[in-house]
């Protein structure tokens, strides 16, 4: 690779989407760029003993003081502001859940199809004329400038960042749906990597993680770690690898579902309010998110170059 400087941008869901400008000179070269998004992330819990990847992006580069969500607590409307730079007056897209005014196929033909479906973003963006948001994504501007791109992680969120090319080549995607009749397919070239990478073609589900529990039962006491660290895996191990033998820039989302997926799911507290949210199971999302970060944004990882840490 032409030892091109690479940026990590750390941004948190329940913080908020941020457009980052960087000044350029003549003596720049191309920027890779990692966006990852740790999914319902509180800024104020970030620190050198719960997320200490993300607390040294923090420290080391530039750090927000005010972050915020554009809509709290709803992921693809957050997702397609991340995605477009948008408010959600252009994109339409004001929650999870959506009336749409037409049965869609996906979703059972319900006319309010619940978003986080690679086949529902599919159906809603046939229908409205091959683009739901109606407004240019980041990966699909990065493509169509030359530049390699990826979209990995939790289901949704990941797709709409490249959401109008459902045939898996000029953007990889990989989501909780990879290697179901409903995921996004992998390019030859990329199922091949995976292959000889020693990875499984299909994206591992949540498992005990998933389990939400009820009164008499506990919710998930772990992490989403087996689901993530096959992202993780397949990010280090295939993707970027594959970015640096093509020899030109790249753009990364990584969606990690940590802490937010955990946090709905979470049995530490059955039937009593403490430990809340931040409890020994929510701390260990916040370090299994972190943990990724950790691995994806390692400059070996990228490309070898020293990187560039934003914080948002």
């Amino acid at each position: 690779m032409r030892n091109p400087r690479s940026i990590v941008l750390s941004g948190a869901l329940a913080l908020g989407a941020t457009t980052i400008t960087l000044p350029a000179t003549a003596a720049d070269q191309p920027h890779n760029v990692v966006l990852f998004i740790p999914d319902g992330l509180r800024a104020l819990l970030v620190s050198e003993e719960t997320a200490p990847a993300m607390a040294s992006i923090r420290d080391q580069g530039v750090n927000f003081k005010n972050p915020h969500s554009l809509f709290p607590t709803f992921t693809t409307p957050n997702a397609s502001a991340m995605a477009t730079g948008h408010y959600l007056g252009d994109t339409g897209d004001f929650s999870n859940t959506i009336y749409t005014g037409f049965p869609v196929p996906g979703a059972g033909s319900s006319v309010t199809p619940f978003l986080e479906s690679d086949p529902v973003l599919g159906d809603v963006d046939e229908h409205f004329a091959g683009d739901y948001l109606d407004e240019v994504t980041l990966l699909k501007a990065a493509r169509d400038a030359g530049i390699s791109t990826a979209a990995i992680g939790k289901l949704g969120p990941v797709l709409i960042f490249d959401h109008t090319d459902r045939t898996g080549a000029p953007t990889i995607v990989l989501d909780d749906s990879t290697g179901t009749p409903n995921g996004i397919p992998l390019s030859p070239e990329v199922l091949a990597a995976i292959t000889a990478a020693g990875l499984p073609l299909a994206a591992p589900s949540r498992a005990d993680n998933g389990k939400a529990g009820n009164a008499t039962t506990p919710g998930a006491k772990v992490a989403n770690v087996a689901q993530q660290n096959y992202f993780a895996d397949v990010a280090t191990k295939v993707v970027l690898p594959m970015f640096k033998a093509r020899n030109r820039p790249f753009v990364l989302v990584f969606w990690s579902r940590d802490p937010d997926g955990t946090e709905h799911t979470q049995g530490d507290n059955l039937n009593q309010l403490t430990p809340g949210i931040n409890g020994p199971t929510s701390l260990a999302a916040i370090r299994n998110a972190d943990d990724n970060l950790s691995r994806i944004g390692r400059p070996s990882a990228i490309s070898g170059s020293p990187t560039r840490p934003i914080s948002s």
